[in-house]
């Protein structure tokens, strides 16, 4: 047992907890209404065409919907220079092959897209036994354009 840790009775454990959970709810508001403004952002047209390296070789972004209307684009941080994933984008891809189905059925087609080369993706993929449509993005400015690239990258 930790000897800095207090224990307490049960009153003044609750008392501790409902002070808490208040921080819990108001933290659920905030975290609504900052979807909400993800969800109210504007719409960018495309105008530029960029090229991913996937398991079909070459494909544009318009090919990523896969004739769906909506995509799904999760920036999975792999630098080129690493040697594996990043622990917290590979915690949450654990999850992406059984929610594909689900999405799709609404009209949403979902891939993973990372900057490192498509062969150490592949190779990473399969080690941890995920199916998931997963691309390199390497070559392209794409990870750039959209702010969705570590400018400081981690030391692995």
């Amino acid at each position: 047992m930790n000897a800095k840790h207090q224990v307490v009775s049960h009153q003044d454990w609750i008392e501790a907890r409902q002070v808490l959970l208040a921080k819990e709810k108001q933290f659920t508001r905030l975290q609504e209404e900052l979807n909400q403004e993800r969800r109210d952002l504007p719409w960018e047209a495309v105008t530029k065409e960029y090229e991913f390296v996937g398991p079909q070789g070459r494909e544009s972004l318009s090919d990523l919907f896969a004739g769906r209307t909506q995509l799904i684009v999760y920036h999975f941080m792999f630098a080129p220079d690493w040697n594996a994933g990043c622990p917290h984008c590979s915690f949450w891809a654990d999850n992406f092959d059984g929610i594909i189905a689900h999405l799709n059925q609404r009209d949403v087609s979902m891939v993973a897209i990372s900057r490192a080369p498509y062969e150490k993706l592949a190779a990473y993929q399969k080690r941890l036994g995920w199916s998931f449509k997963w691309l390199s993005s390497g070559e392209t400015p794409f990870n750039f354009d959209y702010q969705e690239t570590i400018l400081v990258e981690i030391k692995q």
